[in-house]
C-alpha cells in the first residue's frame, strides 16, 4: 500500500492537499498477471517501453483506478467499489496524480512499485511472480 499525496485545486477553486491510498493485494495482483499474461515485473517494464502514448495512458489509468481505495481507520480493510473509483476519477486529484504518474518516471515507479504488497515488491522487481500455466 501506497499513500500519496495530491496536491489539486478543486471545483470551488480552492487548493487542497490531501492524501489518497492505493493498493494492490495478492490476488488482484495474481489477476492483473493473468490479464497481462506474464509476471507484473514483464507488464511494467511493457508499459514503461511502450512507444504508444494512448496505450500507456490506458494502462496507467487502469493502474490508479484498480489500485484505488480507502482504507479503514483501524486499517483492517481497504475498501474499494466501482462507486468509490468513479468518485476518484471524477475529482481534480485523480487527473493531477494522473498527470503526474505519465510525465514522471521517477514518481510513476515508485507508484507502481509501492501498490504492491511489502513482500512482494522484491520478487516483482526481480520477474519472479508468473502466473499459474
Amino acid at each position: 500500500m501506497i499513500k500519496w499525496t495530491i496536491n489539486y485545486e478543486d471545483f470551488n477553486g480552492t487548493k487542497v492537499t490531501e492524501d489518497f491510498y492505493f493498493n494492490l493485494n495478492k490476488a488482484e495482483l495474481m489477476e492483473m498477471q493473468f490479464d497481462a499474461q506474464g509476471a507484473y515485473s514483464q507488464f511494467i517494464e511493457r508499459i514503461v517501453n511502450q512507444r504508444d502514448v494512448k496505450k500507456l495512458g490506458e494502462e496507467f489509468k487502469s493502474i490508479i483506478l484498480n489500485s484505488y481505495g480507502v482504507k479503514s481507520d483501524d486499517g483492517k480493510m481497504f475498501k474499494k467499489s466501482k462507486e468509490l473509483r468513479d468518485e476518484f476519477e471524477q475529482s481534480a486529484a485523480y487527473s493531477e496524480l494522473y498527470i503526474e504518474l505519465l510525465t514522471d518516471e521517477d514518481k510513476a515507479s515508485k507508484f507502481v512499485t509501492g501498490i504492491l504488497p511489502k513482500d512482494l515488491r522484491n520478487e516483482a522487481a526481480k520477474g519472479a511472480l508468473k502466473p499459474v500455466e
